[in-house]
């Protein structure tokens, strides 16, 4: 599959961060260290490395649905795209690369693991209308909820391990550290 028939990875950087310096944290969590690196430099080392075109999305919009909709024009020339946000920064590469070239009956394709729905989510070109039309402080649930959807499968704990306070930073740094141990 050519790169340009792939989706568009849309990492969503635009939020204030306000659960995670309420809950202790001293600067935004995605300038947070994780094992060495940003929280932010490591989804974008995993996006870079997955050889997926993408686009960051970080210009302060008011809301998810705001950000989603300025990601999506940027990139109207996409065939689709996988909305990431930013405090993922965990997931793999490899899985990046899974879902863009998941074959799939449906508009809406999620990840799975161990049964809870993950990110990025990919979305097909037909709900590229809906995507530049997201307004306010809500994601793209209301759009995947209008289109077929379907699910896959994945080995990766970092498409659900967001990271919204300081606890959720130190199990991604507990998982990162058991990750490291169990390659070595």
């Amino acid at each position: 599959m050519q790169v340009q028939a792939l989706p568009v990875v849309l990492i969503l950087a635009s939020g204030r961060g306000e659960r995670f310096r309420a809950s202790g944290g001293t600067c935004h969590k995605l300038q947070a260290d994780l094992g060495g690196k940003t929280v932010l430099q490591r989804t974008l080392d995993a996006v870079r490395n997955s050889g997926l075109r993408w686009h960051l999305e970080d210009a302060g919009l008011p809301g998810m649905g705001d950000s989603i909709a300025a990601a999506v024009r940027a990139t109207s020339d996409a065939p689709g795209w996988m909305i990431l946000p930013a405090d993922l920064a965990l997931v793999s590469s490899r899985t990046l690369q899974q879902i863009a070239t998941a074959q799939a009956d449906a508009e809406v394709l999620f990840p799975v693991y161990q049964g809870q729905r993950g990110h990025p989510v990919r979305f097909d070109r037909a709900c590229g209308e809906a995507l530049r039309g997201l307004r306010g402080p809500g994601g793209a649930s209301g759009v995947a909820g209008a289109f077929r959807q379907t699910m896959l499968e994945v080995n990766d704990a970092g498409c659900v391990l967001d990271i919204d306070t300081v606890s959720d930073l130190q199990n991604a740094l507990d998982y990162l550290h058991a990750s490291r141990s169990s390659v070595a």
